[in-house]
């Protein structure tokens, strides 16, 4: 059955009908309002709102979210261990259970425009697998509007605690399919035994990876090295991502040139979440080198953070804002971030941005993966973060019309996904 969606603008351009097939965007043509619409074929009104690539969230914690809970005082304190604790403190005690808030979260990430959803599951002697199988649940309860991988996420480190890397292992073989690692120095404190066991477990289970890093300047660049070291001798060009990493660009400018040519030789991609840090390596320099970049939003309202509202495009604008950006066109590249560079992390075979002014996503043979949001224009849309959605999952849409406020249409779609998630 074909789509078709009328009077809209691919990337705020000019106004047309585009028509979806087979979960791909089969036709773009300038709008013809007296256009005779065949027989059986659905009608998504565009009303000329601006036609973009659906959001890509390639850095969220689904197990830990509080979001749609009662807000709570931030007991969390500095570090990443000390933050772990107080999550493990609480996490259980959440006023519903775990499958409901990621049941909850994920429908709400969709109806906001993500399609494309790259999640951590925390493994640790704590919690197990529960905190995995929670995500496991919600991604085949909304399987039909949304696509997610899960990483199999040592938060408390893999040396600390005994028995963390069997459940590791576990959480592998049981449908994990990103295998994680976190602050090889500061954490686990031996960082070439914790990348030998996170690049063997990802060359066992033939699995990319995605390493954590928090640590500061030369320290990250350090084990940054390290990684990219066996990223070359394993031949897992493509394969590893390099999450936050935000102070890779601190220490001087051939670090920098060196890091962003090393990501560019070995296809490794970078996930941010925009964080209001400096030292962070520039964002036209990784584009121009064409190295993967990707956008997430991180925790949602969690134990670890007040922050996150499940709006991907409310994370855009954070981006553009923490970077400085005033131009359009940056401003602009900072949605095709959010959309298109997290779908190639997901997809290294996937459309990548090859300049700041690149546009992709919304032409014949793309994945029918997108939005439409009302706005003036690209850079309008990201600083009013418009909040009138429709949202097509493999051609077909998954959301419609939805404010940017918990409705009884959310309500609907979260019940929905847990119902199916018990069956």
């Amino acid at each position: 059955m074909n789509t078709l969606i009328r009077a809209v603008r691919p990337w705020g351009q000019a106004l047309s009908d585009v028509v979806l097939s087979g979960g791909e965007i089969t036709g773009v043509e300038p709008h013809d309002p007296a256009r005779v619409v065949p027989a059986g074929t659905t009608v998504v009104e565009g009303r000329n709102r601006l036609l973009v690539p659906s959001f890509s969230d390639v850095h969220v914690h689904l197990d830990s979210t509080r979001i749609g809970l009662p807000f709570r005082e931030h007991t969390g304190g500095p570090g990443v261990w000390t933050m772990m604790m107080n999550d493990r403190l609480n996490w259980r005690n959440a006023e519903v259970p775990l499958q409901e808030r990621v049941n909850d979260t994920l429908g709400r990430m969709i109806a906001r425009g993500t399609t494309r959803v790259r999640s951590y599951a925390q493994v640790d002697v704590d919690c197990r697998l529960e905190r995995f199988e929670a995500v496991a649940n919600a991604k085949e309860a909304f399987a039909d509007r949304a696509s997610v991988d899960i990483i199999a996420f040592p938060q408390a480190g893999l040396l600390l605690e005994e028995g963390t890397v069997e459940l590791m292992e576990e959480a592998l073989k049981a449908g994990a399919n990103v295998m994680g690692g976190i602050d090889p120095c500061t954490l686990d404190r031996d960082p070439a035994k914790h990348l030998d066991i996170v690049f063997g477990l990802a060359e066992k289970y033939q699995v990319p990876i995605d390493i954590h890093l928090h640590e500061p300047g030369e320290l990250g660049v350090f084990s940054t090295d390290l990684v990219l070291e066996r990223t070359r001798a394993l031949g897992m060009q493509g394969k590893v991502t390099m999450s936050h990493a935000y102070q890779l660009g601190s220490v001087n400018e051939a670090t920098t040139r060196r890091l962003i040519d090393s990501f560019a030789e070995l296809d490794v991609s970078l996930a941010s979440v925009a964080p209001a840090a400096s030292g962070q390596l520039p964002i036209p320099l990784l584009t121009e080198a064409e190295v993967r970049l990707g956008l997430g939003e991180d925790g949602q309202r969690d134990y670890w953070s007040p922050y996150g509202n499940t709006d991907m495009l409310d994370r855009t604008w954070q981006l553009a804002f923490t970077h400085g950006f005033r131009k359009d066109e940056l401003i602009e590249h900072c949605l095709a971030i959010a959309t298109i560079g997290g779908a190639s992390i997901l997809d290294p075979g996937a459309i990548r941005l090859k300049d700041t002014a690149h546009r992709p996503g919304v032409e014949i043979g793309d994945p029918a993966e997108l939005l439409l949001v009302d706005g003036e224009t690209v850079a309008s849309t990201v600083m009013d973060r418009g909040k009138d959605r429709t949202v097509i999952h493999a051609g077909k849409v998954v959301a419609d019309q939805l404010e940017l406020v918990i409705t009884q249409q959310f309500a609907s779609l979260c019940v929905a996904g847990q119902r199916r998630s018990r069956s």
